[in-house]
């Protein structure tokens, strides 16, 4: 008999716990007022700059691939037309030498503008986060408690 009033009382208490745990989890704390604003913008940023970034990146890959097969036929064709099949020395001659420059002088430029997109893209980020802060703090100071 004092094992089933045990096993009842831990039971009820174990249903109690539960429901409490449930209703804590429902009602969980969501920003709201100037956090909420700040929340979104922020999100909203952060999908933009995410979406912007995919397509520069698709883009990139679709040049790239274009590029690659450009050459890829160019040098193919010169073989054919000049017969010289060139060396693969780690410094080449000849046609590999043109192809080489052209090569590198394209990833300097590629590189390049690369180092553009970042230093915009790190020049926005810093101007929007100043001015998130500057108008939280300006929201707070006017705020009355």
């Amino acid at each position: 008999m004092k094992h089933q009033i045990r096993f009842a009382l831990l039971a009820t208490a174990f249903t109690a716990f539960a429901a409490g745990t449930a209703h804590a989890q429902g009602d969980a704390h969501k920003p709201g007022g100037l956090n909420k604003v700040a929340h979104d913008v922020s999100n909203t940023v952060k999908k933009a700059g995410r979406d912007t970034k995919a397509e520069v990146h698709r883009d990139a890959s679709r040049a790239h691939n274009t590029l690659t097969d450009a050459g890829n036929g160019t040098k193919t064709v010169l073989k054919k037309t000049t017969g010289i099949h060139g060396s693969h020395n780690a410094h080449p001659g000849g046609l590999n030498k043109v192809a080489h420059d052209v090569s590198n002088a394209s990833k300097k430029a590629g590189s390049q503008a690369k180092g553009e997109v970042q230093d915009a893209k790190s020049a926005a980020h810093g101007a929007l986060t100043e001015k998130g802060k500057s108008i939280k703090d300006t929201t707070l100071r006017n705020a009355k408690p």
